[in-house]
């Protein structure tokens, strides 16, 4: 069992490393357009705080033999900074800059406040529970940040802002951690990544609808007329 789980950490790795990669096409478009355009930095400031808790939680302070979950979330905390670095570049309204910094240094707060309950108010075998129910709650609000641009799809009946290939590493990704926590039982790993499995299915569902339905429709198709791909 200890072979297969540790199997599966090395596919999840790989497959969370693909999940952070994905935006790469959306910055590689605002590096090209030097505009954020109608991006929202969102589900990256969500995904920082995430990567902040689990690696925590995978610690052995917190949980022992779970390395490959702090691993693939340090890499992933570099990645989601640089992504919001690049954000903070080509946002043309300070008010999203400020959004950012904002954001992050209330998330260094928390983070530190966490750990200084974690570390100096509980005893070992209690913090698995403090921080994993937090790193649960995190971890689903990184899952369901993309469904922030549901609404703005189903409203201009464009996908032009929904990165396919984030839903797509997002369901995968969620898919695979739940079955590494069934192989060595980590209740924590399985919830929140059984439910990022199941949004990221309903953002496959949702794209396929109105990507074939409406074809590559964008938001500004009346003013412009020309299309772009996602």
């Amino acid at each position: 069992m200890g072979l297969a789980h540790n199997i599966v950490g090395i596919i999840g790795n790989v497959i969370s490393f693909g999940l952070f990669l994905s935006p790469v096409p959306t910055f590689w478009r605002i590096c090209k357009n030097k505009s954020v355009e109608e991006f929202q930095p969102y589900p990256y400031i969500a995904t920082v705080l995430n990567c902040l808790m689990w690696i925590f939680y995978g610690l052995p302070l917190v949980v022992k033999d779970n390395i490959f979950v702090t691993t693939i979330n340090g890499v992933g905390l570099v990645i989601e900074l640089i992504y919001l670095a690049i954000y903070c570049c080509f946002a043309n309204d300070k008010k999203k800059r400020v959004i950012v910094f904002v954001a992050l240094l209330g998330e260094v707060i928390f983070m530190a406040v966490i750990v200084a309950i974690s570390m100096l108010a509980l005893e070992f075998k209690h913090r698995a529970l403090f921080v994993g129910i937090i790193c649960d709650v995190f971890n689903i609000i990184m899952y369901a940040s993309p469904l922030a641009v549901w609404g703005k799809v189903i409203r201009t009946k464009s996908v032009e802002y929904m990165p396919f290939w984030l839903s797509v590493a997002n369901f995968v990704n969620g898919c695979c951690w739940s079955i590494y926590a069934l192989i060595q039982f980590d209740l924590f790993i399985i919830i929140s990544n059984g439910l990022g499995a199941i949004f990221g299915a309903i953002q496959l569902i949702i794209y396929t609808y109105y990507y074939f339905v409406y074809g590559k429709r964008i938001a500004d198709a009346n003013q412009g007329g020309k299309s772009s791909e996602v």
